[in-house]
């Protein structure tokens, strides 16, 4: 089995790449739905979807700081599951098949497994320095302040 190598930046994670893949099927999928739900449906499914990718992006910006890492990635899962509640709204309503929606589901599901797993390990993507911002323990105004001009 050959060794995955670290990512250099989000477009480098598969999670990112396979929620990229969904958002541009749903763009497709969503053009054959009614014009009446441009603004309502159709707006929702797509703008759920792409917030996906844009959370593992601000994930990855935020990888210095673990909670915000974590919490960016509690986003996008949030975020994919908002989609399969559409993606279920528009098969109930006709505008998507079975198969479509069930398809795009076990996609969105899977993302939601991968981005769990990236919170459950996320130390490992923040990690030691370069990544952690530490500061070492420096005591403060330890001595009384000498203004500048006293010698």
């Amino acid at each position: 089995m050959s060794q995955l190598q670290h990512a250099r930046g989000f477009r480098d994670l598969i999670v990112y790449q396979k929620t990229t893949a969904v958002a541009k099927r749903i763009f497709e999928l969503t053009k054959r739905f009614p014009r009446d739900e441009t603004y309502s449906l159709t707006d929702q499914v797509r703008r759920s979807s792409r917030s996906v990718g844009a959370q593992i992006a601000e994930a990855w910006a935020k990888r210095r700081y673990e909670k915000h890492f974590v919490s960016k990635l509690t986003d996008a899962d949030g975020e994919q599951q908002e989609t399969q509640h559409w993606i279920d709204t528009a098969a109930d309503c006709g505008y998507l098949t079975d198969q479509d929606a069930s398809s795009l589901n076990r996609e969105l599901a899977e993302i939601g497994r991968m981005l769990n797993s990236m919170i459950e390990k996320a130390p490992s993507f923040c990690g030691d320095p370069p990544f952690a911002v530490r500061e070492s323990a420096v005591d403060y105004f330890t001595t009384p302040r000498q203004r500048v001009n006293e010698e």
